[in-house]
């Protein structure tokens, strides 16, 4: 049960910062650039929850019970 928990915590936690990232891409039309772009993103701290959820689906995905035949 936990794996399954912490795969689907991180789920949550990387849509919610890719989502993020992509909403903040309205600011490149506004004339922000590419550096500023990058540079905001990590003055955001919701924008940190994309790498932490990647990183719990990938511990959650080597603690999967093994299906034994």
């Amino acid at each position: 049960m936990g794996p399954i928990f912490l795969f689907l915590l991180g789920f949550g936690f990387a849509v919610s910062g890719g989502v993020t990232m992509i909403t903040y891409l309205n600011l490149l039309p506004a004339g922000f650039g590419w550096v500023d772009y990058l540079i905001f993103l990590k003055s955001r701290p919701e924008c940190y929850l994309f790498p932490i959820g990647i990183f719990m689906i990938t511990l959650a995905t080597f603690f999967l019970p093994q299906e034994s035949s």
